[in-house]
């Protein structure tokens, strides 16, 4: 299938579609393997959709945020793990854009747009085992690195260390992936998103320049620069969304062509029982919420976004509310979702070529790496005591 390059926001989003049917032949199979989708992620590099965040001044596509998680939602209803690792560019850009100076992250946009570069993540702030050894003129990064997100077959990486001469303070860096001294493992092998490339990564002696740091402001120094964790917490929503929506999708098919209604129905179709009928209500009213919720939050990110340095505290906190809140409801609902669509498709759908469950696993796995109690928590202190979720880099 040939698949052109989008030039503007509207044809990305068709391009994506193209890809997504593209993608969905092969997702469950690749789903089963595991490792790198390396044909996938070139599959994107050609389509341009590398730059679709980064402003037209800076040789991207100038689309908005809600377009660009439009298109991560896209990919997330066929393939989450390829859905992750493209949100995560858009996140590693804006990491660029919130914690450096102007002179670092304008190259850093022209670069990726000139050359499609493809960025990971091995940014883990709760992994301290990465140290600091400072130098004259430049550090140097040593340690290991789990988690590491879309790190194999990428161009650039986002990667930190601690600084135990300066109170552990958490330093931020943007460099090459093939820079001497980092080794990539490829040892991710969970039970889902199981080609996000979520393996370890080892640091050797690995030189970081002084303008490979992001100094200026800093991580979390300011209202806009603590944007970067809830455009994180706001990707997954839309993964989260998108998942349910694509096991939606795989259960109506199956249910409405192949399932069979059983023998006690009255029914002369699976599609007419109305056990089945009542199930279905229940996952449209929970996909209809969250999509709500998903859609105003993607819009105030968006006003945030482009207020800049005048962002202030309060919005910035109601904006982590709203985004808490949606996130709540994209988990719930999509776990309870992909768990009972076997109680509308039946025990033939529960096929190993089929690998319907790859939805739950892919779902569970993400949604536990931010434990669900500690955001309604957050969520608890704001309704009952007015306080808003603090700045962090999960909040």
């Amino acid at each position: 299938m040939s698949i052109s390059s989008a030039s503007n926001p509207r044809e990305a989003l068709q391009v994506a579609r193209q890809l997504a049917d593209q993608f969905a032949t092969s997702a469950a199979e690749r789903d089963e393997r595991g490792g790198t989708p390396k044909a996938e992620r070139d599959a994107i590099r050609a389509s341009g959709l590398l730059t679709l965040n980064i402003p037209r001044e800076y040789g991207g596509l100038g689309a908005t945020w809600g377009e660009t998680l439009e298109v991560v939602r896209t990919f997330a209803r066929v393939d989450s793990s390829i859905a992750h690792v493209y949100g995560f560019q858009h996140l590693m850009l804006a990491t660029v854009r919130l914690f450096g100076s102007t002179a670092q992250w304008q190259p850093w946009y022209e670069g990726t747009a000139r050359h499609n570069w493809f960025w990971g993540n091995a940014l883990n702030p709760l992994d301290k085992r990465t140290q600091v050894i400072r130098h004259q003129g430049w550090r140097e990064f040593s340690g290991n690195k789990s988690f590491c997100s879309g790190a194999s077959d990428s161009d650039m990486l986002i990667a930190s260390a601690i600084d135990p001469s300066d109170d552990d303070r958490l330093l931020i860096a943007a460099i090459p992936t093939d820079r001497a001294g980092i080794t990539l493992h490829g040892d991710w092998n969970n039970m889902g998103q199981r080609q996000t490339d979520s393996g370890s990564a080892t640091f050797e002696r690995v030189r970081v320049e002084e303008n490979e740091l992001l100094l200026d402001p800093g991580p979390l120094s300011s209202p806009f620069a603590s944007l970067r964790p809830l455009l994180a917490q706001l990707t997954f929503v839309n993964l989260f969304l998108g998942i349910a929506e694509g096991a939606f999708e795989q259960a109506r098919g199956y249910t409405r062509n192949e399932a069979r209604p059983w023998f006690k129905s009255d029914a002369s179709q699976a599609s007419r029982d109305p056990y089945v009928l009542l199930h279905y209500g229940e996952f449209w009213a929970g996909l209809d919420a969250v999509r709500a919720l998903t859609e105003r939050a993607n819009q105030l990110f968006e006003a945030a976004w482009n207020k800049a340095e005048a962002l202030g505290e309060e919005e910035r906190g109601q904006l982590a509310l709203a985004i808490g809140s949606a996130k709540v409801n994209a988990t719930r609902v999509g776990l309870d979702l992909t768990s009972r669509l076997f109680e509308v498709t039946g025990a033939r759908a529960t096929s190993a070529a089929r690998r319907l469950d790859r939805f739950w696993r892919n779902l569970r796995t993400q949604t536990l790496h931010d434990p669900l109690d500690y955001r309604i928590r957050e969520l608890g202190e704001w309704a009952l005591n007015g306080t808003p979720p603090e700045p962090s880099f999960y909040s």
